[in-house]
């Protein structure tokens, strides 16, 4: 293998879903195709690293020249509630799903002692900023059910008590398509806690 093949075949294994099998056929892919899929990625990666930017209100992904992005200046959206996030990829997970019609606000992150990542590396206090400055109501906090979840969202908690927002959790329960049998003890002591009337 060549020293440009393999350089991008290690470049494609750092991306998720990808491991070093499929990087090294993704990478053949590409060289043999190279008008027909280098060349256009090629070219959808330079525009993405020049034109796309993390918006200063919400810190989701926006186009160069619309900042703030689409979703905070939208006026049919429900300024009273913040969904909050750990990385902006979950903005666009939340949004395909349809259920939440308010505004976001990524951290870029999460709390976790083992990466040194401590709460002045996030954005907690544009978080705290945002919900008193914009009158926020309700603060959903959308972070992981691990244990650096768990301790971003007690931390987010006690930042935001006093400023008059409430502040929920997404509900804990069972996947779709899932069984009892299937679940661990966590998520099923987590689901009886959240049992909602049938």
């Amino acid at each position: 293998m060549t020293g440009a093949v393999a350089e991008l075949e290690k470049c494609l294994a750092r991306l998720p879903g990808f491991g070093r099998r499929s990087a090294q056929r993704a990478a053949l892919a590409l060289v043999r195709e190279k008008e027909r899929l280098l060349r256009p990625l090629s070219a959808a990666l330079a525009a993405a690293d020049s034109q796309v930017r993390c918006c200063s209100r919400c810190g989701g992904f926006t186009e160069a020249g619309a900042d703030p992005c689409a979703l905070c200046t939208d006026e049919t959206r429900d300024g009273r509630s913040i969904c909050v996030v750990e990385e902006p990829a979950d903005i666009v997970s939340l949004e395909a799903s349809g259920a939440f019609r308010g505004r976001y606000h990524s951290l870029g992150g999460k709390l976790s002692p083992a990466r040194r990542t401590g709460p002045e590396r996030l954005r907690f206090a544009e978080l705290r900023d945002r919900v008193v400055r914009e009158g926020v109501e309700e603060v959903l906090l959308a972070v992981s059910t691990d244990m650096d979840g768990d301790a971003t969202a007690g931390y987010a908690v006690e930042l935001l008590r006093g400023t008059g927002a409430k502040v929920t959790r997404l509900a804990f329960g069972l996947p779709a398509d899932s069984g009892v049998a299937y679940s661990d003890p966590l998520t099923l002591r987590r689901a009886i806690r959240g049992r909602m009337e049938a």
